[in-house]
């Protein structure tokens, strides 16, 4: 019978392993990843339920300087959600140095009164320890965490300690999801947000910023044995249309059967997944189209 609980806001600039974490964090996979900033476009909710306790994590998108109405969008999540949390966990990157968005963020959770961790990302990547404890004297002059904790989401170097920590912070509570409940997305948002990670991978450096993916219909044929999807691929450009299905439509092939394979294994069942391109022109700029992807505000 869960007794402490709470809702968990991870926070931190675009592509400081926040999804990486909360991945490792549930043993599941729950929020797409990938080296390429501003991967994460909307608040991704995971639920780690374990003896007595429940962390319901809130996975944000990186603060940045929004330029389109989608990038507003992802900013305004996560202003919203520092509102609602009850525990703030601060990720930044062990390389980096001090940036004006955590500077914001520490200062919205210091308003907020938060308790806050700070975890300190990707030492396995640091050549010098003398940048680690630089780079945590200088946030911790800034704010006086409840904990600070060095940790490789990578290779799970340092989160069981994260993961302690936390527990100590939670608050007398109860469950606010059952106990197998892993996250509250649907399933249509999680297959959709398959299909543009494997875009963000196979395209790689040519991959246009402008890209959004809507599952159009998905639906498990009347026997149980496969569930048929069928979804679209919208980008801004013709130019990027070509780049999206490749030569023979050889990218959109691969990006077929890579999500195919990654949806199959969360659904537990054969998939038939069927991928088309569409031309919208500044989508992220128009509200219809930010809506159809899901880019709104869930209560």
């Amino acid at each position: 019978m869960v007794t402490k609980s709470a809702f968990i806001a991870i926070l931190g600039r675009p592509n400081v392993g926040k999804s990486t974490l909360l991945n490792y964090l549930l043993g599941e996979k729950v929020a797409i990843v990938s080296p390429k900033p501003q991967t994460t476009r909307s608040k991704v909710l995971g639920v780690l339920t374990e003896e007595s306790r429940q962390m319901v994590f809130i996975d944000t998108p990186g603060l940045h300087r929004p330029r389109t109405k989608l990038g507003d969008f992802m900013v305004k999540t996560v202003e919203k959600t520092v509102d609602d949390v009850d525990i703030a966990l601060l990720v930044v990157d062990a390389q980096d140095k001090l940036h004006p968005a955590e500077e914001e963020l520490i200062r919205k959770i210091g308003a907020q009164r938060l308790p806050a961790v700070l975890a300190v990302n990707k030492i396995d990547l640091l050549e010098k320890k003398t940048l680690l404890m630089e780079r945590i004297a200088q946030l911790s002059a800034l704010h006086d965490f409840d904990a600070v904790v060095p940790i490789s989401a990578a290779t799970g170097d340092g989160v069981a300690a994260l993961k302690q920590e936390l527990a100590a912070l939670l608050p007398d509570g109860p469950a606010y999801f059952p106990e197998d409940t892993l996250t509250d997305q649907p399933e249509r948002a999680l297959a959709a947000e398959m299909i543009r990670e494997k875009l963000l991978y196979v395209l790689e450096d040519e991959l246009p910023h402008g890209i959004g993916v809507v599952v159009e219909r998905m639906k498990e044929r009347e026997d149980g044995s496969v569930t048929d999807i069928e979804a679209t691929v919208f980008c801004e450009r013709d130019s990027h249309k070509g780049m999206v299905i490749g030569k023979g439509g050889a990218v959109l092939k691969r990006v077929g059967t890579l999500a195919r394979q990654d949806i199959e294994h969360f659904l537990g069942g054969k998939v038939n997944l069927k991928l088309w391109v569409k031309v919208k022109e500044g989508w992220r700029n128009r509200e219809g189209m930010l809506r159809e992807m899901g880019y709104t505000e869930r209560r």
